[in-house]
């Protein structure tokens, strides 16, 4: 891709953006050394990538990838049988630490598969190794008793001399202190020795290590700790060479893992750069162009991402197809530029895998190239003017260009006599015509105005300018030339109206004709636009009315089919009521009539007309139920929490918040209204019969802000209010499912940590804590793992 292309679109400064956003120096460099691709399959798997980075941290946060170091030289070493030292130990477990990390991450319940698996994938953790290194090394500068059995009995028998020699020094400073310049035990040469003055050498027996500069002072040891001294400098020997063979095994674990070291730095950085080109979207409010095979580009309210989103003025724009050229016209400061250098900048971006802010309807193609010349780029020590300099340019452009080349011109043909400017102009747009490329230029010359009107495929355009408040507007206008604006800004200005005038006559007819034109063409559109305005008004009002409409209607129906099936339900089962009753009246009948000459007619009778009685009541009471309520009502069991309840007087259901108190009162979730009841008015009744709630079944996947860390920083804070931040993080932590968290709390006298440990003991929310390792801040943070 074009180098100068790349500075004069500001692409550099977007790779600035980027590398600020990384979590690795690694990716930092890779985002300074990032290029657009030429190569369509490519840019598109780029895209993909930074896409599903994007939905990642939407759903889950930002990854951790901790504090990663480029370890490929101390690999090279260890492969060569070299000893690594402790930092360089250190840094490899941070990468094996980070490779778990990351693969814990992407492996969480409610994630996605994206093409991102694919890096994630190559990630080769070795817990083993990892803990090996970690759990032997403390500090980059320290070794752990725990690395070897042999470290730790050599380490017990040192502080054992230690304290043996201090022991019988102590007996020369407390029964001997007047032979001792100060009543102290110091070391020389890593001996142990005392003070004495030099008036009383003869009264200290040993051996003389060093005198003070004065004289006055020798520092004498003992002859009775020669020998503790002798047999300690031998165990701090042993010592030195155990850590020597500790780091030795530990380098030669480094060395097998070589490969796997070095491939997890690689991707870990591949992963940290996509993650922060994630950020960036977030960051500039972007989203993915449409990638065509066309040579094509769309912009649909673009914005520059280097402008101030609060006042940046979003453009629309269209090249390719039928109109493969726009020539922009317009006054200074108008935006010209700005519109060039975002067309170019977004061209450049789409094709590094970034995302652009606007719309994400927009289209853009690949080019094989973009090519501008913007800027005044005089040298004086080439002895080159402004035109010169730009005509050097616009050669290079000219012979490197293709039909699949992105060609951007500003203030084409300035610098030089206006007429042979313009015609240059024209000749080099029709070059680039003929060769195939798209082309933006910008210009004030009347005559690129005219060849956009007059050539297939070249479209003006405008940048609008309000001459009554003398400010730009900064919106493009296609379709339509821009004019100056001069004599208008000059006369606001304060210009005399007769030097205004004077000055009009001078301009040629034509000119003059063309720029009215030009003028009345610009009263038609805004008068287009405020009708076309005022359409699409009616036409929104028109459709949300349509749309209440529909919805009345729908539920009006609804209602209706609802009531009429309730209807005939009632019909049905009045008809059915009917034929049961009569039947049953027919059968008494019959029956009477069988036994009409019984002695117990009468008394037959009788008990008949009540039974029939008996039987049209029941059917009544079945058709048209009488709901009374038990005032002696006795529950089939006590009230619990959860209980699926109905209020006596209400009739409204609920659930049981919480148990009966004493006086039998009780809290009752009753939709999204809570209420206090006494049990007496509450009658349990089946979870079935409460009214059916519009929930999703099956899990639910949570998801959490971009801004959700896996750190949470509660440094100067009270231990109250440590406390009520830990606990909400924590909650929101269970939510999004993350498990193992670290809360940053600082050092200091440690007091705010042992109150955060006591209440980690205590919340069902924790498994287990531990203090941070070496890397991860030490006994300044605590590392919580959630059930």
């Amino acid at each position: 891709m074009n180098e100068k292309a790349l500075y004069t679109l500001e692409f550099d400064k977007i790779r600035e953006i980027l590398a600020s956003l990384t979590a690795t120096e690694g990716a930092k460099e890779l985002a300074l050394h990032l290029k657009p691709s030429s190569d369509i399959e490519k840019v598109r798997k780029m895209q993909q990538k930074t896409t599903d980075a994007k939905q990642l941290v939407g759903l889950k946060g930002q990854p951790s990838f901790g504090e990663i170091r480029d370890i490929r030289a101390a690999v090279e070493r260890a492969e060569k049988d070299a000893v690594l030292s402790m930092r360089e130990l250190l840094d490899c477990a941070a990468i094996l630490r980070c490779a778990r990390v990351l693969l814990d991450y992407v492996r969480g319940d409610h994630t996605p598969k994206t093409s991102l698996n694919e890096i994630f994938e190559r990630l080769v953790p070795n817990r083993l190794l990892e803990e090996k290194i970690t759990r032997s090394i403390v500090a980059e500068d320290f070794m752990a008793d725990e690395a070897s059995p042999e470290l730790a009995d050599i380490r017990c028998k040192i502080r054992q001399v230690n304290n043996r020699i201090k022991d019988t020094l102590q007996k020369y400073v407390s029964g001997s202190s007047k032979y001792l310049q100060e009543n102290i035990v110091t070391s020389r040469g890593g001996r142990y020795v005392i003070p004495v003055k030099a008036e009383y050498r003869s009264e200290v027996k040993g051996l003389i290590h060093d005198t003070s500069q004065s004289g006055a002072t020798l520092f004498i040891e003992p002859m009775a700790v020669v020998e503790a001294n002798n047999e300690l400098r031998t165990l701090e020997s042993k010592e030195a060479h155990e850590i020597d063979r500790i780091l030795r095994d530990l380098s030669a674990g480094v060395s097998v893992s070589a490969n796997a070291l070095v491939l997890n730095y690689l991707n870990i950085n591949e992963l940290a750069l996509l993650f922060a080109c994630a950020e960036l979207s977030y960051h500039m409010e972007a989203s993915p162009a449409k990638i065509t095979d066309k040579k094509e580009v769309e912009l649909v309210r673009a914005r520059h991402p280097l402008l101030d989103k609060k006042t940046v003025v979003p453009i629309t724009v269209s090249l390719g197809d039928d109109k493969s050229m726009l020539v922009i016209t317009g006054p200074n400061t108008g935006g010209k530029t700005v519109t060039l250098k975002t067309i170019g900048l977004f061209a450049l971006m789409n094709q590094a895998g970034l995302h652009i802010p606007a719309e994400d309807s927009s289209r853009l193609g690949v080019f094989d190239n973009v090519f501008s010349d913007i800027g005044d780029e005089q040298s004086i020590e080439q002895s080159l003017s402004t035109f010169s300099s730009h005509m050097k340019g616009i050669v290079k452009i000219v012979e490197s260009m293709t039909e699949k080349s992105l060609v951007l011109f500003d203030e084409l043909g300035s610098g030089t006599d206006p007429v042979e400017g313009a015609a240059l102009a024209m000749s080099i747009l029709e070059e680039v015509r003929m060769t195939g490329a798209l082309c933006a230029a910008t210009t004030h010359y009347a005559e690129l105005k005219s060849y956009a009107i007059e050539t297939e495929g070249v479209c003006n355009a405008s940048c609008e300018f309000d001459v009554n408040t003398l400010k730009p507007t900064y919106r493009l206008i296609i379709g339509t030339p821009g004019k100056s604006n001069a004599f208008a800004i000059s006369e606001k200005l304060g210009l005399s109206a007769g030097l205004v005038k004077r000055a009009q006559n001078f301009v040629d007819t034509g000119s003059r004709s063309f720029e009215a034109v030009i003028e009345k063409l610009e009263h038609t559109r805004h008068e287009l636009e405020a009708e076309k305005a005022e359409v699409e008004r009616l036409k929104n009002e028109f459709a949300a009315f349509k749309k209440d409409a529909e919805k009345e209607l729908s539920e009006k129906v609804g209602r209706a089919e609802k009531e009429a099936e309730k209807i005939r339900k009632k019909a049905q089962e009045i008809l059915d009521g009917a034929r049961i009753t009569s039947q049953y009246v027919f059968d008494e009948l019959e029956e009477l009539k069988r036994q009409k000459d019984a002695e117990d007619f009468a008394s037959r009778m009788s008990s008949a007309r009540k039974d029939i009685r008996q039987k049209v009541r029941e059917y009544d009471d079945h058709m048209n139920p009488i709901e009374e309520d038990d005032e002696e009502y006795i529950p089939p069991r006590p009230f619990r929490k959860g209980d699926a309840v109905q209020h006596r007087n209400l009739g409204t259901k609920g659930f049981l918040m919480d148990d009966p108190d004493k006086n039998g009162n009780v809290s009752v979730k009753m939709g999204a209204v809570k209420v206090r009841a006494n049990t007496s008015d509450l009658r349990l009744i089946d979870e079935s019969d409460m009214p059916k709630q519009n929930k999703k079944s099956g899990s639910v996947k949570a998801t959490v802000n971009r801004s959700f860390k896996t750190e949470c920083d509660v440094r100067g804070m009270t231990v109250e209010e440590a406390w009520f931040v830990v606990d909400k993080y924590l909650d929101e932590a269970k939510v999004v499912n993350i498990k193992s968290v670290t809360i940053i709390h600082g050092k200091g006298t440690g007091a705010l940590r042992s109150a955060l440990w006591r209440n980690f003991k205590e919340d069902r929310r924790v498994s287990t804590f531990r203090a941070g390792q070496y890397g991860e801040g030490d006994y300044g943070v605590t590392v919580v793992e959630l059930k």
